[in-house]
């Protein structure tokens, strides 16, 4: 905006920035990020914090919001900026939420994960009592920032994590993604998803995926922002593994247990006649070409049972279950009998 602008020039006030970074990110980036301030002339303050799942909490919230308090910050014209992955944009998209109701706020996703799931929608939230978000609420950023170039830092693990996020979108809504999926997923991995020079055969796949699935998630997510209609395509991967992922951390990250869930699902899909064999083995090999676990111990029965049971109380009586009915296809389902998932579990844990 050209008059905010020239008001914020014309302003003898010096402009300030708060920001909240991962310390592994500031290990890397660091020096970068404060050499850009300073060029720029911006009075600020960088809070380095370990944001894992094992420290998402309000503790950690409302150790960022006495730093906030500290430096002052006008909540109208000083938007608070996270820089890191998919737990530190959750923690600090709360923390601005609450201080002083709602403070703007920018996120800068350095993870694949966090680049195509948590920086696209509205949500923000903590863990509690064990739970997985349990504490949260619904304020989008002013903008997210998205540079391929933070990805390029981080571990293949890492890229294979982001790489079920991808592939849910891929199962649900787009075919197309799923075959970029399966002819270039290895070369993504290799690549760490940077656009290079010299590797035509593969055209860009790296902006091909990571473009397809944002704007597959922002279809899905753009018309239900507050989560008004419970029925959401975007919970595949998602009715097990919040229980699956805390129960075993850190053995498992998100997209790994997220992944891990989808395999059981296809299954369910296939017991139900939902997919045909070939396309159930299409997509576990793509989920193994793309270094994805496909199964954990920690997924028993029992924990299936009790994860389906909270989705219950919390889908208003419905278990609102995702499947896919083919490649790049899927439905809303609500009657898969107990039979059915003990039928496709026994197979599952055999396989």
């Amino acid at each position: 905006d050209p008059q905010q602008i020239e008001m914020a020039t014309a302003s003898k006030r010096k402009l300030r920035r708060f920001i909240v970074i991962d310390e592994v990110v500031d290990k890397l980036y660091g020096s970068k990020v404060r050499a850009y301030f300073r060029e720029n002339n911006v009075q600020h303050k960088i809070l380095a914090l370990p944001t894992t799942e094992e420290t998402k909490s309000m503790d950690l919230v409302l150790n960022i919001l006495q730093e906030v308090q500290n430096f002052s910050l006008d909540r109208r014209t000083e938007p608070i900026i996270a820089i890191g992955g998919g737990v530190c944009l959750d923690i600090v998209g709360l923390a601005a939420s609450l201080y002083r109701r709602r403070t703007p706020y920018i996120r800068v996703p350095t993870t694949l994960l966090s680049y195509v799931d948590a920086s696209v929608g509205a949500k923000n939230g903590v863990n509690f009592l064990q739970c997985k978000n349990k504490l949260g609420g619904y304020t989008p950023p002013v903008a997210s920032f998205l540079d391929r170039s933070f990805i390029q830092s981080i571990p293949r693990r890492h890229i294979s994590n982001g790489l079920g996020e991808i592939l849910k979108m891929a199962l649900m809504k787009h075919k197309g993604l799923f075959d970029l999926l399966k002819s270039h997923g290895k070369y993504l991995l290799d690549t760490k998803f940077q656009s290079c020079n010299g590797f035509a055969h593969h055209g860009d796949a790296a902006l091909q995926t990571t473009r397809i699935a944002i704007e597959t998630m922002l279809e899905e997510l753009a018309p239900n922002l507050w989560e008004d209609d419970l029925d959401r395509l975007v919970d595949f991967g998602h009715l097990i593994s919040p229980e699956l992922e805390m129960r075993v951390l850190p053995s498992l990250m998100h997209g790994e247990a997220v992944n891990v869930d989808m395999a059981f699902m296809t299954y369910v899909a296939h017991a139900r006649g939902l997919l045909e064999a070939e396309e159930k083995e299409q997509i576990l090999q793509c989920m193994q070409g793309l270094e994805l676990p496909v199964w954990h111990s920690g997924c028993s029965w029992a924990l299936i049972q009790r994860a389906l049971r909270e989705r219950l109380r919390h889908g208003g009586g419905r278990t609102r279950m995702p499947l896919p009915t083919g490649l790049g296809v899927a439905d809303i389902f609500n009657d898969t009998s107990e039979e059915t998932l003990e039928r496709a579990y026994e197979l599952w844990v055999k396989d």
